[in-house]
């Protein structure tokens, strides 16, 4: 793993398989017991290590980032499954100032058509420190519904709806006057160095002092798409392998998670019709465990082309395509991008009824526990297909669109499903490499391409 000396630092970006030695022999270490597990340990040739043994590939928790990151040195060839400050995309208030000052920026150098494809989050404030802004907004719309979300809770946890000022007032008060010692603070951002591997100033365990919850105020999206007469969102899977320069990977699978209950807006204390997190609606009374409330997104597609159209599904879909790249690029000037890390983010996404996705959260750490045994089956090669990508055994060429149920949708630019180099003017028929919800013959396509990865290496050079 990190200490092995007399190993050079070749510097940062992505290291293209044909640099990296093969290797028979992966340690690897985890502490997470789920589904990453069961498909780590049955990989051909890794072998698990524990406590303070060797490794050369860590799926961490966030928190032995905090502790750990800056004092650990990693060889050229050891991977961990986070960047330092992902926290820039996956804390609320975080991903919508990134998006926010992204917005401006590219207002400023591309124009007002440019800056509006990033209009996919609903008005967000964060409190309580942009209380007064937000005042001035809810009495501009009065009657209108807005939800709180704590900054860095996830599975619903601190959420909840209102309509009156007073709501907030309450909330307010209870927080006013508590500070608390917050392990995961914001490190002051003008140390935060994108290119460098481990710059200690930015380290984000020094301990801030900050209210005791940060929460953001988030306009309601009032006209949710409904399926059956029940609200959904959409968990969509996307692999970046480096932030500097961007290489992102889109996967197939996905799902929409249901809430168990008819929406409607006369009731906003409701979780069970308001929040489709799966952690809270297993504790409704009328969850049944085996059925879940999980559709596969090859489904959902299916069923909104046959209400739509295929035109109107790939608008949408496309749509989708636009959220994922912007909000990778409003955070790629911020991210320390070191290449011994890679990350899986979790996309949370609503559809309203004109078919317009808004970005709600994107996780860094997306449950991988299954709730059922088609949901362990798409976690399941999901992570294998992410090992694959990610490609500790040095098998892939560096050149690969798809690996598996994966497809390579930016590699510093927009990656074309056409062979040869893309369309530069724009004018031409471009058709970005996402099959988001399409046919996922991945085994198929596994076969093929290791096998052709053997002919490749077999044949005099």
């Amino acid at each position: 793993m990190s200490r092995q000396k007399n190993q050079s630092n070749k510097g940062h970006g992505v290291s293209k398989g044909k640099d990296r030695e093969p290797r028979t022999l992966i340690r690897f270490k985890t502490t997470l017991i789920n589904t990453l597990m069961d498909v780590l340990r049955h990989r051909p040739g890794w072998v698990e290590v524990k406590d303070e043994g060797e490794w050369d590939f860590y799926w961490c928790e966030v928190s032995w980032l905090r502790e750990n990151f800056d004092h650990t040195y990693m060889d050229e060839h050891v991977r961990i499954s986070h960047f330092r400050n992902h926290y820039e995309l996956t804390r609320k208030n975080y991903m919508v100032k990134n998006l926010k000052r992204f917005r401006k920026q590219l207002e400023r150098e591309a124009g007002k058509v440019e800056a509006a494809k990033c209009d996919f989050f609903p008005k967000t404030f964060e409190m309580p420190c942009e209380y007064h802004l937000f005042v001035e907004e809810f009495r501009k719309n009065p009657g209108i519904t807005w939800i709180m979300k704590p900054v860095a809770r996830s599975q619903g946890k601190g959420i909840f709806l209102f309509r009156r000022l007073k709501d907030i007032m309450d909330w307010r008060k209870g927080t006013v006057g508590k500070k608390l010692t917050i392990v995961e603070a914001q490190p002051a951002r003008a140390n935060v160095n994108p290119s460098a591997s481990h710059d200690t100033k930015s380290s984000d365990d020094q301990k801030d002092e900050i209210p005791v919850e940060n929460y953001v105020a988030q306009r309601y999206v009032e006209n949710p798409y409904l399926v059956g007469g029940r609200k959904f969102d959409l968990r969509v899977y996307v692999l970046v392998m480096s932030y500097i320069p961007l290489r992102a990977w889109l996967y197939r699978d996905g799902f929409a998670r249901f809430s168990n209950t008819r929406f409607t807006l006369n009731s906003i204390d409701d979780h069970y019709v308001h929040l489709t997190n799966v952690a809270v609606q297993k504790t409704s009374p009328d969850y049944h465990p085996k059925k879940g409330c999980k559709w596969m997104l090859q489904r959902f597609r299916q069923y909104l082309a046959s209400k739509h159209g295929p035109e109107a599904v790939e608008t949408l879909f496309s749509d989708m395509d636009n959220i994922f790249i912007k909000s990778l690029q409003s955070v790629q000037k911020v991210i320390i991008s070191d290449k011994h890390c890679f990350e899986l983010y979790g996309y949370d996404i609503l559809i309203d009824q004109d078919l317009k996705p808004w970005l709600l959260e994107v996780n860094a750490s997306p449950s991988l526990t299954a709730s059922s045994q088609e949901d362990y089956e798409l976690k399941t090669c999901l992570l294998e297909d992410t090992l694959h990508v990610v490609d500790m055994e040095g098998r892939l060429s560096g050149k690969e669109k798809r690996v598996g149920g994966f497809d390579l949708m930016w590699n510093d630019g927009p990656v074309s499903r056409e062979e040869g180099p893309p369309d530069p003017s724009g004018m031409g028929n471009f058709v970005t490499n996402t099959h988001l919800g399409c046919i996922n013959d991945r085994k198929e396509q596994l076969r093929q391409l290791f096998r052709s990865l053997q002919v490749q290496k077999k044949a005099p050079s």
